[in-house]
Formats: C-alpha cells, structure tokens, sequence
C-alpha cells in the first residue's frame, strides 16, 4: 500500500509541475500588467489635470500683467535690422580661435532706422573691436554670452542719438 502511494504521488508531480506553474503564472502576470497600466493611467490623468491647471493659474495671471506683456516677454517689438556676419580672431593666448557672429538689432522706432545706415561703419568699427577684444573663456558660457550682448548694446547705444538699440538677437553665434 505504501508503494501505492509512492507510485501515485509520482504521478502527480510529474503531472502538476508543468499544470500548476501555468495556471499561478497567468493570473500573476495579468495583476502585474493591470497594475502597471492603472499607475500609468493614473499618471496621465494627473499630468493633464496638472496642465489644466497651470493654464488655468497662467491665464489668470495674464490678466494682471501688464497689457503689453505676455509671461514678462514685451508684445510688441520695434523694427529690426540684421547686420552683415562677422568673422573675428578671439583674444586668446595662442590665437587660434576666432568667432563667428551674424545678429540682428531691435531699434525702439522708425527713427533710429536711418540713423543706424548713417553710422553702419561706426557701428560695426564698435561691434568688430568689441568682439576681437574677448577670449573663449568669456563667451563660452550662456552667461558670457549675455554679458556680451549688453556690452555691445550699451556701447552702439553710446553712438545714436535719434532713438536707441532695444536688444540685441544673436541669430548664429560659432566659436572654432
């Protein structure tokens, strides 16, 4: 009797190994999958909701800024003038380096604009000596960049006298 059931329980477990991992396995899985796709649901859910938000609170404040501005960023934006590329060896020991510019200046009106083509050699004399006299370590950086455009805006701002340069858009800036 004993070999009986010796015999019997072979059986079993040569049968159930196989049946019984397949049918914990199946249900194991769906819960994993069911919960990985409700937190990214939920996730989703709480994302737009967030961004619902946020434009909710960024329209209001919208309607306490100023009527000229849109997110600290002025609406409207004086005549511009884009400039020839200039091509400058930079102010560092070895001088190998140089740097290559093309930007566009916004003028405060119409004014400036004909004055800004009386002084053009002026203004480019200024931009040129300004730029040669830096090195890649002062301009390198985002911060250097920011720096350098308000030394050139302060210095052709020193030239004009009808109006002034507003900002100045660097629209390709190389270093090599």
């Amino acid at each position: 009797m004993a070999k009986k059931e010796a015999e019997r329980d072979e059986e079993r477990e040569e049968r159930e190994p196989g049946e019984g991992t397949e049918k914990k396995g199946f249900p194991l899985k769906l819960v994993i999958l069911l919960v990985v796709l409700v937190g990214l649901g939920g996730g989703g859910f709480f994302a737009w909701k967030a961004g619902m938000l946020n434009r909710f609170l960024g329209g209001e404040k919208q309607a306490h800024a100023s009527k000229g501005e849109k997110n600290g960023v002025p609406l409207d934006v004086g005549p511009t003038r884009s400039l020839d590329t200039f091509i400058v060896n930079l102010a560092d020991p070895l001088g190998k380096r140089y740097l290559k510019v093309k930007m566009d200046l916004e003028l405060s009106d119409e004014k400036v604009v004909s004055e800004l083509e009386k002084r053009l050699p002026q203004l480019k004399d200024t931009i040129l000596t300004t730029l040669c006299s830096k090195t890649y370590e002062e301009i390198g950086t985002l911060e250097g960049k920011m720096q350098l455009r308000m030394e050139i805006q302060a210095r052709l701002n020193q030239h004009l006298k009808a109006g002034k340069i507003k900002n100045i858009y660097f629209t390709e800036f190389i270093v090599q």
